[in-house]
């Protein structure tokens, strides 16, 4: 990747105030990228804004689904790459509230799409998932996977993917996609999730409760080499319009049980006395979970630089000098 090919230019990241968002707009930042962040809600303790982020940024106050909101800050703005991050992010969420979900995340897509095709000018980089998959006969995922998600999630994501590309292949708008696991690094305040979920139970003295079995099996990536991953298709996007639809997994090549990464977090921690509790209450969710990223490798030279242990020591070193009142139980 090249300083260079950021400075000064024009993005606009949606989701800014989202794990990646936040780690993704501070590296920008740091290469001289000219930032508009779109914020739906103003959350104070997360890290664009407890870092300072938005003081260094243009910050939009709004939401993706205003059609008109999303061509006036193109076009005014005059953006040239786009991090589209936005999305009901939460599993459980997105089953109780499946019109939300797809509102959010596939009618978000399209019209954010809808706008860089009437606008011009812009590339955009579109967050899919794994989750977009689906249940699969065999594993690991890879790109020439059909996308089949059954619950509310899988489905929001495996539509707003298909929509990328129908964008891509029908009207030539440069849209390329990425597929990751599940992302980790300090500065995400969703303690449903497991990582951050236990390493605030563990910093309380708690033992944390595992939803499922246990044994449901997903892939982890941690945050910087995922923003690594975005700056660098972004890059290659730019230069290459082949690229334009396709889509990348991005992924540490290390599948772990729930149980496992806890297990881990734990040892990192010196608190394998807080055993975890199994509440087996998990439903539609899919038990295996995992992506090849060859493909990534192969044609953009792209590498996870961090190990999952290392990632992890730095996520709990995070929450430990951050973890505070806002962000405690």
């Amino acid at each position: 990747m090249t300083k260079q090919f950021w400075e000064g230019r024009k993005v606009f990241v949606t989701g800014a105030t989202g794990l990646l968002g936040g780690w993704l707009t501070a590296e920008l930042l740091a290469r001289g990228a000219d930032v508009v962040a779109l914020v739906r809600d103003r959350q104070l303790h997360c890290m664009f804004h407890r870092d300072g982020l938005d003081q260094r940024v243009t910050t939009v106050q709004g939401t993706i689904e205003d059609g008109d909101a999303m061509r006036r800050i193109l076009a005014e703005y005059e953006i040239q790459s786009v991090f589209h991050l936005a999305a009901q992010t939460l599993v459980g969420v997105a089953k109780k509230d499946p019109v939300g979900t797809l509102r959010a995340n596939v009618a978000g897509t399209w019209t954010l799409l809808e706008a860089a095709r009437q606008v011009g000018g812009a590339q955009l980089i579109l967050a899919s998932s794994d989750k977009a998959y689906g249940a699969a006969p065999e594993l690991p995922y890879r790109e020439t996977h059909p996308l089949r998600g059954e619950y509310p999630y899988d489905v929001s994501k495996s539509c707003a993917d298909l929509i990328g590309r129908m964008y891509a292949l029908t009207y030539g708008v440069p849209v390329a996609i990425t597929r990751c696991g599940n992302l980790f690094g300090g500065g995400d305040l969703n303690f449903s999730r497991t990582i951050p979920g236990v390493i605030r139970a563990t910093l309380a003295g708690e033992r944390f409760e595992i939803r499922s079995d246990g044994h449901f099996v997903r892939d982890f990536l941690y945050v910087e080499d995922a923003v690594d991953a975005y700056l660098q298709l972004a890059e290659r996007l730019a230069g290459t319009p082949s690229l334009c639809g396709e889509a990348f997994n991005f992924s540490l090549g290390q599948p772990q049980t729930v149980l496992q990464i806890v297990d881990r977090v734990l040892g990192l921690m010196a608190r394998t006395d807080l055993e975890p509790r199994i509440l087996n209450q998990a439903s539609s969710e899919i038990r295996e979970q995992y992506l090849c990223a060859d493909l990534a490798v192969e044609r953009l030279g792209w590498r996870p630089r961090i190990g999952l242990d290392e990632g992890l020591r730095r996520t709990i070193d995070w929450y430990a000098q951050h973890l505070g009142g806002a962000a405690g139980r």
